[in-house]
């Protein structure tokens, strides 16, 4: 089997995942994108970081295109990608553990105050504040697919009132224990006057896109969080600064940004009530990511289901 590996990768980054798909599956002859001769009408998997636009055109026998990051907004927006052929994302096990512990850290940070107290730090002031308990605070997820429910139940362990949503329901999949679990999109109001704490793990469509706005802040619940571990043009940035400037939200972590890297002169880095991350909540890790690249890999050989298939009708 012919495979390709494209995309927008530093050198050292790519020589990585060769290294380690190679060890993966020797069975495979591996192409990749800086190669001078790569046999196009023989590639049958594209294996893509973010490819180029254009850069799967040509490829007549191509079966898949597996994508190395779980976001794929890119790759449906790029009307050159063969629409007949299946488009799988990542889905990562160590990716979702970490995403979680990421989500717990802010969640927990914004509970207990702990962004206030390096504030205070900076500024030589010893002052302690009250204290609540976890079952005190309300999250709620946005997004419950395999990070969001990672996430959830993550902090429902930690004693959270953990609630999620998601635009569609999942048919017979249960909640797991301690989330409350609701579907479609004129449920979404209600959950918001109650939520201390939104951690946003929605996948970009162009029904969420800037679906965190004016509105969206203020039916939250004066003092609460945002955590947007997601996509970054799920924000309005302009309503978010105006809902922190007037002191509605407490506080807002943000790991991604419509523009990365974020421009220096973006006034998120100096925000007092804001705390940037530069995409790091889960990143890849490349040796369980290959093995599940790989698994789609044998599944297009053998004939088997592809795992992790996006449906492009509903964009994730």
């Amino acid at each position: 089997m012919n495979v390709l590996l494209t995309g927008r990768l530093a050198e050292s980054e790519r020589n990585g995942w060769l290294n380690v798909l190679r060890r993966a599956a020797p069975w495979c002859a591996w192409w990749c994108d800086v190669d001078g001769e790569i046999p196009r009408d023989a590639i049958e998997v594209a294996v893509v970081a973010n490819p180029a636009p254009g850069a799967l055109a040509d490829l007549p026998r191509l079966r898949l295109v597996q994508s190395l990051w779980a976001g794929v907004e890119k790759l449906l927006a790029d009307a050159t990608v063969p629409q007949h052929v299946p488009l799988a994302r990542m889905v990562d096990p160590a990716m979702n553990a970490a995403m979680a512990e990421t989500a717990l850290w802010a969640v927990l940070s914004v509970h207990r105050g702990f962004f206030d107290y390096a504030a205070r730090q900076r500024a030589g002031e010893w002052r302690q504040h009250a204290q609540q308990r976890a079952n005190e605070v309300s999250v709620l997820v946005l997004g419950f697919g395999q990070m969001g429910s990672a996430v959830a139940v993550r902090l429902a362990a930690q004693g959270y009132r953990v609630s999620a949503w998601r635009a569609v329901a999942a048919g017979d999949r249960p909640a797991p224990a301690g989330v409350d679990v609701h579907a479609g999109t004129d449920v979404l109001a209600m959950l918001l006057p109650s939520a201390n704490v939104v951690v946003n793990l929605l996948p970009l469509t162009p029904a969420t896109r800037g679906l965190l706005d004016t509105r969206f802040f203020a039916a939250l619940p004066g003092g609460a969080s945002v955590v947007n571990l997601a996509r970054g043009a799920h924000v309005v940035d302009t309503d978010l600064l105006a809902a922190l400037d007037s002191g509605h939200l407490r506080h807002a972590v943000l790991d991604v940004f419509d523009t990365e890297p974020l421009p220096a002169d973006h006034r998120y880095w100096q925000h007092p009530c804001v705390t940037v991350l530069p995409h790091v909540a889960a990143l890849t890790d490349v040796r369980s990511a290959a093995q599940v690249a790989v698994a789609n890999l044998l599944a297009v050989r053998d004939g088997t289901p592809i795992a992790h298939r996006v449906d492009r009708e509903r964009g994730y």
